[in-house]
């Protein structure tokens, strides 16, 4: 049975919340990676209130100009108990400047354990609850399913890492050719998908991927969902390499980018200024 959410608490489907923010302000996803060498590059200290900061510096200046921001995890937990207090109130204070998060976790296991991820960070009133998290399905597909039928009673969504563009993602996720593992992700995240609507369950796959996703035979426009896309700016990936790594999915693609933008801080004007640049161009 998928955990029930309180009644008090249900809100629109994640999917259609994030078109009406596409709608409202684009589509690209501004990732918040608050590295030591971003922090030092701002003038912040390596320590929680350096990370608080940062966060709430980049929610201020670009808030209102991405669809969704994106918090690495990892970059709040090595501060320990005080840097995932700075993430609940990031969290906190976007969504109560209606802005749509997404915890970049990468979370994935098996039975009560996955259970409990799904609880953290998709459960009703919970302290790291995000709109949507990120989910690494390499135990099987269906291992994820607390988190899946959570996010569905609750509002809220997940990616589900496909056809990242690491190289060693090769390894496992073109395993099989035509039946490739990430293939087999794709359909089954397709399936979540189907009825009226836009979907809960996003995939992620990389902006730089280039041809792999046709190669291996993902028809990813037919997902119904969101396409979580990382790599954008820094890591290479543009106008050209999204169109040539999509094609007819574009238009589910969230582009992500993060240092790219983030480099142009700590003043709001010039991250807003980056973002909004970095938006249109993409547009």
């Amino acid at each position: 049975m998928p955990p029930e959410a309180p009644a008090a608490a249900l809100r629109a489907p994640f999917g259609e919340r994030l078109a009406a923010a596409r709608a409202a302000r684009g589509s690209l996803c501004v990732g918040i990676d608050p590295h030591p060498g971003l922090l030092a590059a701002w003038g912040l200290d390596d320590s929680p209130e350096g990370l608080e900061r940062f966060s709430l510096t980049v929610l201020e200046a670009v808030g209102a100009v991405a669809v969704t921001l994106k918090p690495q995890v990892a970059l709040y937990e090595r501060h320990g108990a005080r840097g995932l207090a700075v993430l609940e109130t990031l969290l906190a204070r976007a969504a109560g400047a209606g802005v749509l998060t997404i915890a970049d976790a990468k979370r994935g296991d098996i039975g009560s354990t996955m259970l409990a991820y799904a609880e953290a960070w998709l459960g009703e009133g919970r302290p790291l609850a995000a709109d949507a998290v990120t989910l690494n399905p390499y135990l099987g597909f269906e291992s994820l399913r607390p988190a899946i039928d959570l996010a569905a009673a609750t509002g809220r969504g997940v990616f589900v890492l496909a056809l990242t563009s690491n190289p060693e993602g090769r390894s496992v996720q073109h395993v099989g050719g035509d039946e490739s593992v990430a293939r087999s992700i794709a359909l089954a995240a397709a399936a979540e998908n189907a009825g009226a609507g836009p979907g809960h369950v996003g995939l992620v796959v990389g902006a730089t991927i280039g041809d792999a996703a046709r190669h291996l035979g993902l028809d990813l426009g037919s997902l119904n969902g969101p396409i979580l896309a990382p790599g954008v700016g820094a890591q290479g990936a543009g106008t050209v390499e999204l169109r040539a790594a999509f094609g007819n999915a574009l238009p589910f693609v969230l582009p992500t980018s993060s240092r790219a933008i983030l480099a142009a801080g700590p003043h709001p004007a010039d991250l807003r200024a980056a973002a909004e640049r970095t938006r249109d161009e993409l547009a």
